[in-house]
C-alpha cells in the first residue's frame, strides 16, 4: 500500500527542523475538529504568539479564546475543549509541559493523554508520532479510518481506539515514527481524492486491488 501511496502521490517528508514540541500538537489537535490542518496550525501559532505562553492561553477569558479561533469550524466548543484540556493539564504537571512523555513508554503515554478533556485516540496518538517526540503511533482520521473499514481490515464501525489496536500491529517493524506520519498523511490524501465518504472513485483508485469494498462496487458496475 505504501508503495502504491507514494507512486500516485510522491514523498511526503518534515525536516527535523519542522517538528513541533508536544505541547503545541496537543493544542492543534484539541482546536482541530472537522477543520482543515493549515487553518488550525495557523490558530495555534496565533494564539501562543497572543498570549506568549500556553499557560496565558489557559488563563485567557472563553469568550476572548472564541473570538481567536473563528477560523475553526467549531470556535466555541474547541475553545472550551482548549481551556479544559490547559487547565487540567496545568492541575496535573503545575504547568502546561509534556516533558515526561519522553520518559514514558508510547502507549501508557497516550493513556495519560487521553484522560485530559478533548483528547482522543487520535490526538494521543498525534502528539506522541507527530511532535518531536517521534513515537510509532498511527494517527487515524476520518480519512484514515474510513480506508481501513472499506478495506476490510477493521470492522465497518470501529471507532478510533478500535481501529488503532487493529492495525498497530501488523505495521511494518523497520518503520520510524517519521514513516508513521508519512504514511498517515499519503492515507489522508487518498481519502480527500479517490476514497471520498461520497462518491468514492473507486474504479480509478490506486488501492483498488487491495480493497475489499472496491472490488465490490466495480465489480457490480
Amino acid at each position: 500500500m505504501q508503495a502504491l501511496l507514494v507512486q500516485r502521490f510522491g514523498r511526503i517528508e518534515r525536516a527535523a527542523t519542522e517538528w513541533r514540541r508536544p505541547e503545541w500538537v496537543l493544542v492543534q489537535g484539541v482546536i482541530g475538529a472537522r477543520t482543515k490542518s493549515e487553518v488550525s496550525n495557523a490558530a495555534t501559532d496565533r494564539l501562543l504568539k497572543r498570549y506568549g505562553s500556553w499557560e496565558g492561553v489557559a488563563e485567557a477569558p472563553l469568550e476572548e479564546l472564541q473570538a481567536e479561533l473563528a477560523t475553526q469550524t467549531y470556535p466555541n466548543i474547541a475553545a472550551e475543549r482548549l481551556k479544559a484540556s490547559l487547565t487540567a493539564l496545568i492541575e496535573r504537571r503545575g504547568s502546561v509541559d509534556l516533558s515526561h512523555l519522553a520518559e514514558m513508554e508510547t502507549l501508557p503515554a497516550m493513556r495519560w493523554l487521553e484522560q485530559l478533556p478533548g483528547t482522543g485516540r487520535k490526538i494521543a496518538a498525534g502528539v506522541m508520532n507527530a511532535s518531536t517526540l517521534d513515537r510509532r503511533a498511527i494517527v487515524l482520521d476520518g480519512h484514515h479510518t474510513r480506508i481501513l473499514q472499506r478495506m476490510g481490515l477493521v470492522p465497518p464501525k470501529a471507532s478510533t481506539d478500535r481501529a488503532f489496536e487493529a492495525i498497530m500491529p501488523v505495521m511494518p517493524e523497520e518503520w520510524t515514527g517519521a514513516d508513521f506520519d508519512e504514511h498517515h498523511l499519503l492515507m489522508k490524501k487518498l481519502g480527500q481524492t479517490f476514497c471520498r465518504p461520497a462518491a468514492p472513485d473507486c474504479a480509478n483508485c490506486l488501492a483498488l486491488s487491495l480493497c475489499k469494498t472496491g472490488a465490490e462496487r466495480v465489480g457490480q458496475g
